[in-house]
């Protein structure tokens, strides 16, 4: 097992949460960068063994700072709504880009960029393109970085499959995506936050 310190981009949200949990759970020290510094996100007891710490991952100065003394760092970061200057380009791309810069200059050992399935920079989708742009500034920046592409994950607080449920238990009828013949196979998000928290606490 490796030791030293993990730095979680986005630690309290629906996945980074789990990650911190599940790195926690290693002995590893952790520290939770989020937009807000927010405990409140955090698994129960965790607040009190994390360091956490203020950093938008489109802010260059506080990136930096949030990876010094990391031997590890996870980009847990996520937008699926654009707002205002939080687009997907910002987040997905130049955030990711800094974060990756920051982590090389930092010396930090292991980078894991949590990117999306079928991301791809040619795709119509903003979003989907976006996410495919990012993984390229990422291995710009960060070349052995290991990047993740998870389907849809669902979870007891998702916002994805309880949403379907609600619809299925009051609407007379279900709407399907595209023509129906859309194909999903979406993932446990503990069992990612496993696969994540091997990634970078077993060196093999």
């Amino acid at each position: 097992m490796a030791t030293g310190l993990v730095t979680v981009f986005g630690g309290t949200g629906f996945l980074g949460r789990r990650i911190v949990a599940r790195l926690l759970e290693r002995d590893l020290e952790v520290r939770v960068a989020s937009r807000s510094a927010d405990a409140a996100g955090l698994p129960e007891g965790a607040a009190r063994r994390v360091d956490l710490l203020e950093a938008d991952v489109r802010d260059r100065a506080a990136v930096q700072a949030a990876v010094t003394g990391a031997r590890a760092a996870v980009n847990a970061v996520g937008l699926y709504v654009e707002q205002g200057d939080a687009t997907f380009h910002a987040v997905h791309v130049e955030g990711a880009k800094n974060l990756a810069l920051a982590c090389r200059q930092a010396g930090v050992e292991r980078l894991l960029h949590l990117s999306g399935i079928g991301a791809d920079p040619a795709s119509r989708s903003p979003y989907v393109s976006c996410r495919g742009a990012g993984e390229a500034a990422v291995r710009g920046a960060f070349e052995d970085a290991t990047i993740f592409r998870p389907s849809a994950m669902f979870g007891r607080d998702d916002a994805f499959l309880n949403a379907l449920r609600g619809i299925v238990r009051r609407a007379p009828v279900i709407p399907l995506f595209g023509s129906g013949a859309t194909r999903l196979q979406p993932v446990c998000v503990d069992d990612f936050a496993e696969a994540a928290a091997r990634v970078v606490g077993e060196p093999e």
